[in-house]
């Protein structure tokens, strides 16, 4: 690190140091010591100047100040996990969004409408199986017909109840 000089103002010695090496000394960017410059940490005393020891003493400053919102270490732990937290339900969130995107995942009401579509087709196709079947055999009586269809209406009700 190359010094520009040291002056003494008001009854302190004042240590000027260039930019770049203040950036290779705190290892930041220029752009990171321009935002210092302009939030006050940086003391810049003339183009391309700044006062090394005030400079420093700013930073290691707002370093511990930023330091001390983490809190406990274990709050640091929790904070972090928290993070993590937040970034797989996000990355989830993505990840459904593509697949509902790419058809590859359906919303259960769309489900359980074309469900409830195909049964009632299937029931209609059921209750129909008396009429049919008086069509087929004529032969069959009344009493014959009525037996069938009591039977196709048990096992339909039987299993819209869940009976076995």
């Amino acid at each position: 690190m190359r010094v520009i000089e040291e002056l003494e103002l008001d009854g302190r010695i004042v240590t000027r140091v260039g930019g770049a090496d203040l950036c290779a000394l705190l290892d930041i960017s220029p752009a990171a010591l321009t935002d210092l410059k302009k939030r006050g940490i940086a003391v810049h005393l003339k183009h391309d100047s700044y006062d090394l020891w005030a400079t420093v003493t700013a930073y290691t400053a707002h370093l511990r100040s930023m330091a001390a919102r983490w809190g406990s270490e274990a709050e640091a732990e929790g904070l972090t996990a928290a993070r993590a937290r937040l970034a797989r339900e996000k990355a989830d969130e993505a990840a459904r969004r593509n697949a509902v995107a790419l058809d590859q995942l359906v919303k259960a009401e769309d489900v359980t409408r074309a469900w409830s579509d195909v049964l009632r087709k299937v029931r209609a196709g059921v209750l129909a199986v008396p009429s049919r079947v008086r069509s087929a055999l004529p032969h069959l009586t009344a009493v014959d017909m009525a037996v069938i269809d009591r039977e196709v209406r048990d096992t339909l009700e039987g299993l819209a109840h869940g009976d076995d």
